[in-house]
């Protein structure tokens, strides 16, 4: 009867039997278990939701090289009146890699002849932080003897304008900086062609704001990787999932088409261009101007490991599922083998070499790399196996992460997929196995033992993809809110009491553009001039900052029950022998306090406590670029004295006490 009872509390928000014994958490701290892996907690990176180009990749100027499907998207052509300028694309013969750039024949210049940019849903600028312009052109024939380059509103107001020169008969790179006099979010750019009649060719027009991260040109923007940052994450799992498959192979993400020169890179169109109907981005492409070079370099400047995911000769089983033939596989290893020299070679090898001249001599240190992402069936087997030999051969300590296909809940004969890969895995023993979940959050905190009886004597297990879909999987109304977050830590407790297998997580997706997404619900949003938090990032950053050096065993007792699956507590201990503390991570999804007792065996607490607390007043709130810190995690000491503690945990809660122990 009292099962039923609080069962039906927990759904309906009936407040709990209050007369009830405290529950207990009771932790071994004089026995500290297995390490916790530096990797514990890291992030995944992967270019959906405009998350590079028009996201954390801070050019401002879409098709920037004229390479779009359309050569003008993105672009319009301005004159008051007549057939003022004309674009004529043109093949560019002599550069394959970058095959096409744009001529512009000015007929009549009569009271103005230009081009237009949108940038990315607009482009975001501040005032008074300059903007870094260039330009690639050369000077076919007549009299054109200069750009003008200006910012502008979209009514059309000023907001910066220059002048470039020294036009040539040879392809010359013009520069100038651009200064707005007001903050913009929906900005455009606007080119005028001056001096008169005549041809002018153009490519590479390009604009970055001078306040990237570090400063870099070509660079990120500052605060979207200070976000990440914040995090201190383990490490960055890159480029991504699906993308490196591609639709179909001639999709797939091939690192090669990354580096060297900004203008030597291929751009190519997005997978997420036209995956779902409920959000079609026709503009969706890849300018790599965000490539492996540039991910090496942020996995260093985040202090954490790099993670490639590389492609295993097959495209998205969810798409065309194409294979290469067996036969035909060489490229695809030579391109892992080639991946780790340019990471780790010396400068006198080949892709040693491209890492030094890009500015980079000394070694990423790359120590591990996924061999394909959401594969599964005998072919991802017969591709694996000659992809990780020929790795194995040549780099016998590259760790290896191999898949299991996807949430064995959405993908077709899931289950039995999944138990075909594993009995594989237990075989070959990679040194990982990478596991997806989106899930309802029901699921999430009704399997928060997931991992308890897992084989111990298999390979290590990295859970590479999971977020817990307010809705329903792929929904465009799925929400971060409260809930999806604080039954996402109710299961992050349990990996982390599994830390001894689990030894690398991340949240997927990491970024989505306000106005161009596709896929939801994502950790960090953004538009075009801020980015914010949601409730699920703040979860994720308190386990990443708080991981603790060593398991502690963690036993809790007394816990009401939300439903016959599921507990309302949920906790998880480590100790940082660091810190001289014991961590303890609770979770409360109940709508009533819940006064815990903590028992410390073997060490004495006190006599404060450092406590972070994440909480709203229902389940349904959520962070927004209207109110982005709507929820973040309060921060506070409190007495710890004592072998045996209580705290009391807010309603609908994540808290973090880190006990001072002798």
């Amino acid at each position: 009867m009292m099962k039923h009872v609080l069962s039906t509390a927990a759904v309906t928000g009936i407040s709990l039997c209050s007369a009830c014994a405290n529950p207990v958490i009771t932790i071994d701290a004089a026995k500290p278990g297995a390490e916790i892996s530096p990797t514990m907690y890291g992030i995944f990176f992967e270019d959906i939701n405009f998350a590079a180009d028009g996201g954390i990749y801070a050019e401002l100027v879409k098709n920037r090289s004229f390479e779009f499907d359309r050569p003008l998207r993105g672009w319009t052509v301005l004159k008051d009146e007549g057939l003022g300028v004309r674009t004529l694309p043109m093949h560019n013969e002599t550069n394959p890699r970058n095959p096409r750039f744009m001529r512009i024949q000015i007929d009549d210049p009569g009271s103005g002849a230009g081009l237009r940019n949108e940038g990315f849903r607009g482009m975001g600028v501040k005032q008074d932080v300059p903007c870094r312009f260039s330009i690639q052109a050369r000077k076919v024939g007549g009299d054109i003897s200069s750009i003008r380059v200006e910012l502008v509103t979209t009514n059309g107001d000023v907001l910066a304008s220059s002048t470039v020169d020294g036009l040539t008969d040879e392809w010359k790179t013009l520069k100038c900086e651009l200064t707005p006099d007001a903050t913009e979010s929906k900005a455009n750019l606007n080119l005028w062609f001056e001096g008169g009649k005549g041809l002018l060719d153009i490519d590479m027009v390009s604009l970055f704001p001078s306040d990237s991260w570090k400063g870099r040109e070509n660079g990120m923007r500052a605060d979207m990787v200070q976000l990440l940052a914040d995090m201190h994450p383990g490490f960055l799992r890159f480029p991504g999932g699906c993308i490196v498959e591609g639709f179909d192979l001639s999709q797939r993400y091939q690192w090669k088409n990354t580096v060297g020169d900004i203008d030597e890179r291929v751009v190519t169109i997005n997978r997420w261009n036209f995956e779902f109907s409920h959000r079609p981005t026709p503009d969706y492409y890849q300018s790599f101007g965000l490539g492996f070079y540039e991910y090496f370099l942020l996995s260093e400047d985040l202090g954490a490991e790099p993670m490639p995911i590389i492609n295993c000769g097959m495209a998205c089983q969810f798409n065309t599922g194409e294979l290469v033939g067996l036969d035909e596989l060489e490229p695809y290893i030579e391109d892992a083998l080639d991946l780790i020299e340019f990471a780790n070679g010396a400068t006198d090898t080949t892709w040693g070499s491209l890492r030094a001249a890009m500015g980079h001599p000394e070694p990423f240190e790359l120590k591990m790399m996924g061999i394909g992402n959401e594969q599964w069936g005998p072919q991802y087997i017969a591709r694996y196996l000659p992809m990780v030999k020929a790795i194995k051969e040549k780099y016998p300590d590259i760790q290896i992460i191999a898949a299991t296909g996807s949430d064995a809940s959405i993908f077709p004969n899931g289950e039995a997929e999944v138990e075909f890969l594993w009995k594989e895995w237990r075989r070959l023993q990679p040194e990982y196995v990478d596991e997806h979940f989106y899930r309802v959050p029901e699921w999430f905190i009704e399997n928060t033992h997931w991992y308890d009886d897992y084989d111990r004597n298999g390979p290590k297990l990295f859970v590479g993809e999971y977020a817990s879909q307010s809705v329903g999987v792929a929904s465009p109304e799925n929400r971060n809110i409260l809930k999806t977050a604080l039954y996402e830590a109710a299961f992050m407790t349990g990996m982390e009491r599994n830390a001894d297998l689990v030894r690398m997580t991340c949240y997927a997706p990491l970024f989505g553009h306000e106005e161009a997404w596709q896929w939801r619900p994502d950790m960090i949003w953004f538009d075009n001039l801020n980015a914010y938090g949601s409730v699920n990032y703040h979860v994720q950053k308190m386990f990443s900052r708080n991981p603790g050096t060593h398991m502690l065993d963690c036993e809790l007792q007394g816990a009401p029950e939300l439903n016959e699956h599921s507990t309302v507590l949920n906790a998880s201990a480590t100790l940082d022998t660091d810190a001289g503390e014991v961590i303890i991570k609770a979770v409360n999804v109940g709508d009533q306090p819940q006064t815990v007792s903590i028992k410390l065996k073997g060490v004495t607490g006190g006599p404060a406590m450092k406590v972070t607390t994440l909480s709203s007043a229902s389940l349904d709130d959520e962070n927004t670029i209207e109110s982005p810190m709507k929820i973040v995690p309060e921060e506070f000491l409190a007495d710890a004295k004592g072998p045996t503690l209580e705290y009391t945990l807010k309603p609908y809660s994540f808290t973090i006490l880190r006990i001072p122990v002798k």
